[in-house]
């Protein structure tokens, strides 16, 4: 998942009542319109019902798949309509791809939506709360994947099937593509399995990813809708030392530990050069809007090149802005060492990068070994590496999607953004399809849980977001 939207931004209705009933979370605005009676059930039993498989990487995606399966056929989906496709290599891994045909005008618009979570432990989270059960408390739905995205899984489905049951024809198909592994390594992921082996079925035009909603919430008031068109690349260094090591009574100054540290501290005190791109132009100038004094200045300036390093470095003073201004390298983990009594023979330092969009591998590699000021410091690449490509802000389509926000959320700032963290969207990009991360989930930046402990989704907020899919999918489909 990308957790994108409360890193991007800081520093800053229509009404409808749920027909389900529901506890009112406290500090949250009033939920955007909600779908009708029998789609808001159908949602939220598809929600409870894949909350409640318990799809990590180990087990597979085989089991939500089949949920999912099951309530697309029981809903007038046809055999020759869904495609279910186990991954060649990871036949546990299932893929499952469902087209709504239209009048074939212009390629299909594609939804993806990862079916896997991230891992809980029952005893980490609160008592009465189990990461594999659905719980409604307080206003809430808990359960692992309730944020992060079993909860757009759902909508997306409910919305689907809405359109199906409404005998809706857009005018080009709609594909909605289930898929696995988005939250491990880049050895295996559904949407790549997809775009390289079965291009057929997911062949589109344009790609919408729900990943991670849109919204922002803070004090209970809506703050911004973000549209994300391109993201940071993934890479992962390994910074080490090593020498012949020897016993403890007898220091030398040629320390692997000593020597790790001094280069970790450089590049602790390096900073990448200041950047922007179409994206993140486009974001500074919209929010300007929401700002005054220096700060609406500086971000003025960073909406226009060339970059404004001054007011670049004042804004950078927040982390989530900082996070989208530069490539970022940390120190995430150490190694050395082998027992007490010992010179240490080998040291060594995970480095997780995000790399602004066009800066490649070496560059970075190069850069690292540079700044650590250390010949003895070997740098190498741990995992392969998938170029992150923007998406540069199509009008129309943009247009299209204030459309849809501002018809459930009126007056809201809607921009495109540039996300800090990762999505499958790196894979639909990669192929050649114009992708755009739009979700109609909220977040409250105050209380994000994604991948945390007692995860939870407040409920209106997942109703007015099964009401969101199925609008932009009805304008979406209509619009080639």
């Amino acid at each position: 998942m990308t957790t994108a939207l409360s890193a991007i931004t800081r520093g800053f209705l229509l009404t409808g009542a749920a027909s389900i009933a529901m506890a009112a979370a406290p500090n949250t605005p009033p939920p955007g319109p909600m779908p009708p009676a029998d789609n808001q059930k159908l949602a939220h039993d598809i929600f409870r019902d894949i909350v409640e498989v318990r799809s990590v990487h180990d087990a597979g995606t085989q089991g939500v798949a089949n949920v999912l399966v099951r309530y697309l056929k029981a809903n007038g989906f046809s055999d020759s309509e869904i495609n279910v496709v186990p991954e060649t290599k990871f036949p546990k891994q299932v893929n499952v791809v469902v087209r709504l045909k239209g009048k074939g005008q212009g390629k299909p618009v594609m939804w993806i939506c990862h079916m896997d979570v991230v891992d809980a432990r029952k005893e980490d989270w609160s008592a009465g709360l189990d990461p594999y059960k659905f719980t409604e408390k307080d206003g809430y739905f808990y359960g692992r994947g309730t944020s992060d995205m079993k909860d757009e899984d759902a909508a997306v489905a409910a919305a689907l099937i809405r359109l199906k049951k409404d005998k809706f024809v857009p005018g080009r198909d709609i594909i909605v593509a289930f898929t696995a592994d988005e939250e491990v390594g880049l050895e295996q992921d559904g949407p790549q399995f997809l775009v390289t082996e079965k291009r057929p079925l997911v062949d589109a035009g344009l790609v919408m990813n729900p990943d991670g909603g849109s919204g922002e919430i803070a004090d209970g008031k809506r703050l911004d809708f973000s549209i994300e068109t391109v993201q940071k690349t993934y890479m992962t260094f390994k910074l080490e030392t090593a020498n012949r090591g020897g016993h403890s009574s007898e220091p030398r100054p040629d320390n692997a530990i000593y020597e790790l540290a001094n280069g970790l501290v450089k590049l602790s005190q390096y900073r990448f050069p200041y950047k922007t791109n179409a994206t993140t132009r486009a974001y500074f100038q919209t929010i300007a809007s929401s700002a005054s004094g220096q700060r609406r200045s500086d971000l003025l300036a960073m909406s226009k090149l060339p970059v404004d390093v001054a007011a670049a470095a004042r804004l950078a003073k927040d982390t989530a802005t900082n996070a989208i201004l530069h490539t970022t390298c940390v120190a995430t983990m150490l190694n050395a060492g082998v027992q007490e009594n010992a010179l240490p023979s080998s040291a060594a330092a995970t480095i997780q990068c995000r790399v602004f969009p066009g800066e490649s591998v070496e560059q970075t590699r190069a850069t690292l070994a540079r700044v650590s000021g250390d010949p003895n410091i070997k740098v190498t690449l741990l995992e392969p590496v998938q170029e992150a490509k923007e998406t540069v802000p199509d009008p129309k389509v943009i247009a299209q999607v204030i459309k849809v926000v501002h018809s459930m959320w009126p007056g809201v700032p809607v921009m495109p953004v540039m996300a800090a963290g990762a999505s499958d969207s790196i894979f639909t990009r990669a192929a050649g399809m114009p992708s755009y991360g739009v979700g109609g989930g909220w977040w409250d930046i105050n209380d994000i849980r994604a991948h945390g402990r007692d995860e939870r989704g407040e409920q209106g907020n997942f109703y007015q977001t099964v009401e969101f899919t199925y609008r932009l999918m009805k304008e979406l489909g209509n619009g080639a």
